[in-house]
């Protein structure tokens, strides 16, 4: 080979090797970026913990995970139809009825009843269309309870829901209502005085139009700049900021201060966390704020910007709206100011974030 054949072979080869580094290159940058190992990292991993949720039992109390739709102007609906994900925990003995949210019929029974006895008569299915039927009966201490075994009762009281987040109740669900709780005062020897029909449908469906109006679940999306993140590049960002594994794959959550409901829960992808490898792409994450069900002092909104912040800034991140739209900090700062008109509406009516009442309504 004269030097002139050697001149282009060398070339050749170059190429060559050019074009594959940078194949190399692309299929590295492709890949979702990934968690730099160390001791804290790893540490972090050993001791993250799984947060049990509240989830609703059939009083809408929370229990052990903690929607529709109208919202206030200046906050993003979230679309999730699945915000409960475990079974109901019972908190069998605690009363909830209050005539605020609730249909409470009297009943005065002919004598002293076991709990036993209410237990047994009371009706298989707790639930008239989608609202909670509850039963609570008074002891001799005069305190309210749910019904239990081996107690001793003088009066016994049952609510019906007017609303919640499917509805207010209709005619037809409140003679349901009127016909299992004379069904069971009759097994008892009670008396029920039932309100009138028509001024508790109206009532049920002044609540709801309130409710509508003051519901809002937030909704924050990180959307990636560049490359793609790794389930565990997530999670090492997010554990630094304080959330933990929620109860189901996909799901991250900033747990409370009172072990109520959390006070923001980030989501993404559900086959992406089950990955054995943790290496699926996420190019997307949603921070979620069910505003009714966390107490305002807790700040909760404060805490979903910080986090959105900062994630933004580790991770490499726009923050946008559910349609794609750009939230600069000038705008994160209105909402929080429509924030606090809700709450403040909310506490007007008695129906206070956070609050028993307000968790069941809102639920």
């Amino acid at each position: 080979m004269n030097s002139m054949q050697w001149s282009v072979a060398i070339l050749g080869g170059l190429v060559v090797v050019g074009v594959l580094a940078y194949n190399w290159w692309a299929m590295r940058r492709a890949q979702p970026r990934q968690a730099t190992p160390n001791k804290s990292s790893a540490k972090a991993g050993a001791e993250r913990q799984v947060a049990v949720e509240p989830v609703l039992d059939d009083a809408g109390l929370m229990g052990s995970d903690a929607s529709s739709s109208a919202v206030e102007p200046g906050f993003d609906a979230v679309s999730d139809a699945a915000l409960v994900d475990l079974p109901p925990v019972q908190l069998a003995t605690e009363a909830v009825l209050d005539s605020l949210i609730d249909s409470v019929v009297p009943v005065a029974l002919s004598g002293p009843v076991s709990g036993d006895a209410v237990l047994a008569a009371m009706p298989a299915t707790r639930r008239v269309g989608s609202k909670t039927l509850v039963v609570e009966c008074q002891g001799d201490d005069g305190l309210w309870e749910r019904p239990q075994p081996a107690h001793r009762y003088q009066a016994m009281q049952v609510g019906l829901q007017l609303a919640n987040r499917s509805g207010a109740i209709n005619n037809i669900e409140f003679s349901e209502f009127v016909s299992k709780v004379q069904t069971l005062a009759d097994t008892l020897g009670g008396a029920p005085d039932f309100p009138d029909m028509l001024s508790e449908v109206a009532r049920a469906k002044e609540l709801d139009q309130f409710a509508s109006a003051h519901d809002a679940q937030l909704g924050l999306v990180l959307r990636a700049k560049g490359a793609a993140w790794s389930v565990g590049f997530v999670h090492h960002h997010t554990a630094a900021l304080g959330l933990i594994a929620g109860a189901v794959p996909g799901r991250l959550v900033l747990p409370a201060s009172t072990g109520e409901a959390p006070l923001v829960t980030m989501r993404f992808d559900t086959q992406a966390a089950l990955d054995d490898d943790q290496d699926a792409a996420l190019r997307e994450l949603r921070l979620i704020l069910d505003v009714p069900h966390v107490p305002r002092d807790e700040q909760p909104f404060e805490h979903m910007v910080e986090i959105a912040l900062k994630l933004a800034e580790t991770m490499g991140a726009d923050i946008v709206d559910d349609v794609g739209q750009a939230l600069p900090e000038s705008s994160l700062v209105q909402i929080g100011q429509e924030l606090a008109k809700l709450y403040d509406a909310l506490d007007q009516r008695d129906l206070s974030a956070g609050s028993v009442l307000a968790r069941r309504l809102f639920s």
